[in-house]
Order: C-alpha cells, then sequence, then structure tokens
C-alpha cells in the first residue's frame, strides 16, 4: 500500500508540451496502412500492421504510465477530476450512441424491411418464397439453411458471468472505499477472470456457429447483424478486461486511495456499461 495520500493541487495542471499524440497518429497511420496492404494480399501487410500494433501499445503504456504517476504526484485538482469525469462520461456516451446504429440496424431489418418486402404484391419476383418472419437472412441470401443460436445454452451462461462480474467488481469497490486492499484486489481479480472466461464461451460459440449451424457472414442479414453486435459486444468486453488488468497492476503498486481513485471508477462505469448492452443484446439477440 502507498505510503501517502497524494494531496490536491490548489490549481488546474496543464502538462507539458508531449510527443504522444504524433506517436499515437503514427501508429495509427501504420496500423490502417499495414490493413490494406494485408487485405490487398502484399507480403508486408502484417508486419507493417504489427510495426503500428507495437508503436500503438508502446505510446498507450507510456502516456497512461504518465498519467498515473501525475495523479499519484497530486498534480491533479478537483477540477481536473471534474474535467475526468465529465471526459468519461461523454466517450460512454458516444460509445451508447455507436451500438444504438447496430441495435437501430436490427430493429429496422426485423421490424420494417423484412416485412414490408415479405408483403410486396410482386414480391414473388424479388424474393420468392418470402417470409416475415424472423431470424431471416433475407431476399439476397441463397445459400444454405441456418440455425440461429438459442438463448439458454451459452448465451445465457454468459449472461451469468457479466452479471456475476458487476457484482464483484463494485464488491472490491467498496474493498477501496474502506480500505480493505485484499477485498479490492481479490474483487478486482474476479472480475478479470469472469470476463476472459466470458470471451472464451463466446470464442466457442463462433466456432460451434460457424462450423455446426452455418450462421455466417454471409448468412444475410441476420449472419451480418448477429456477428456485428456480439462482435463488437466482445472487443470492448476485451478492452474493458485489459483495462482492469491494469487497473490491478495499479493496485499491486499501492495506488489509490479512498479518496482518490477515479481511474478505477471510470473502468467500472466503463465494466457496467458493457453489461448493460449485452443484456439488451441477449435479449433482442437471442431470446425474443
Amino acid at each position: 500500500m502507498s505510503s501517502h495520500t497524494p494531496q490536491q493541487a490548489p490549481y488546474y495542471y496543464v502538462p507539458a508540451p508531449s510527443t504522444y499524440p504524433i506517436t499515437g497518429s503514427l501508429a495509427l497511420f501504420l496500423f490502417a496502412m499495414g490493413s490494406v496492404l494485408w487485405m490487398n494480399k502484399f507480403s508486408a501487410g502484417p508486419f507493417v500492421l504489427g510495426a503500428g500494433l507495437l508503436v500503438l501499445f508502446y505510446m498507450m503504456y507510456s502516456w497512461f504510465g504518465t498519467v498515473a504517476h501525475e495523479s499519484e504526484g497530486g498534480l491533479y485538482s478537483k477540477r481536473v477530476g471534474m474535467s475526468f469525469r465529465w471526459s468519461m462520461g461523454w466517450f460512454i456516451f458516444s460509445e451508447v450512441m455507436f451500438f444504438a446504429a447496430f441495435f437501430g440496424a436490427l430493429f429496422y431489418a426485423r421490424v420494417l424491411s423484412i416485412p414490408d418486402l415479405a408483403g410486396l404484391e410482386s414480391q414473388a419476383l424479388l424474393w420468392p418464397d418470402a417470409t416475415a418472419a424472423w431470424p431471416n437472412a433475407g431476399p439476397g441470401y441463397d445459400g444454405s439453411p441456418f440455425t440461429p443460436m438459442g438463448a439458454w445454452g451459452i448465451p445465457a451462461i454468459n449472461t451469468m458471468l457479466l452479471l456475476m462480474s458487476g457484482v464483484t467488481l463494485t464488491w472490491a469497490h467498496h474493498g477501496l472505499l474502506h480500505n480493505n486492499r485484499g477485498q479490492l484486489k481479490l474483487g478486482l481479480l474476479m472480475t478479470i477472470a469472469l470476463g476472459v472466461v466470458f470471451l472464451g464461451f463466446q470464442i466457442y460459440e463462433y466456432m460451434h456457429a460457424y462450423s455446426e449451424l452455418n450462421v455466417k457472414l454471409t448468412t444475410g442479414v441476420f449472419g451480418s447483424i448477429f456477428y456485428l453486435l456480439t462482435g463488437f459486444h466482445g472487443f470492448h468486453v476485451t478492452i474493458g478486461a485489459t483495462m482492469l488488468i491494469v487497473i490491478l497492476c495499479r493496485v499491486l503498486a499501492g495506488h489509490f486511495t479512498p479518496e482518490n481513485h477515479f481511474g478505477f471508477e471510470a473502468v467500472a462505469w466503463y465494466w457496467h456499461f458493457v453489461d448493460v448492452v449485452w443484456l439488451l443484446l441477449f435479449v433482442v439477440v437471442y431470446w425474443i
């Protein structure tokens, strides 16, 4: 545990000029260039992509480490902390709108587009054997039959795992607030483990859906929306688990006190947001 409690600065801290933004821009450029080269089957593509990822990871490790040391050094005032809270709030709001677009696509296909196409008088020409039932691959699909993933198998287990992870993270937060470092560390470790198990089940679900249920990206509108929603959610769980690992490493290094721990709170906000998105996804994609 840290031997001192960081004191908040009486001024609004403005950091010195930094090279991290240009380093991050270079990383994203290499990432984009490598992806394009790889997709066009250039042999250098994977190496350029890998270089971009390495530079990006270096930038994130260095920049985030600098911010953590500034926080522990007491350089941030209450006004700086408030700006952090507003920034994280707006970031999560942008993520809400990000997923809203995909849920909107599901609503449009399921409630508006497919029923309208099936109800056209000329549907026999546009879409032979049309049906407004869901799940439906849509009029452009001419492949073999597919079977959607049932709600009460792996998806239900994953729902339980994420709900439990929300509980363990809240338990860890209570440990931090009451200066119980053991409870804090155990709660974080349990939350990370539950997130990793969730991702493992999702990988298995994808393998099963692709190889045995014939649910693929090419399976019309259903396959596209299924992998779009669940895939991006899995990506967000991966990011959240990575952030929790960073927070656990900071806790082990003695960071955070009951009075100064917004880094922990920000990651907790994000993780609870991911939990809520999954609950909506479970209902509208798997259940009904």
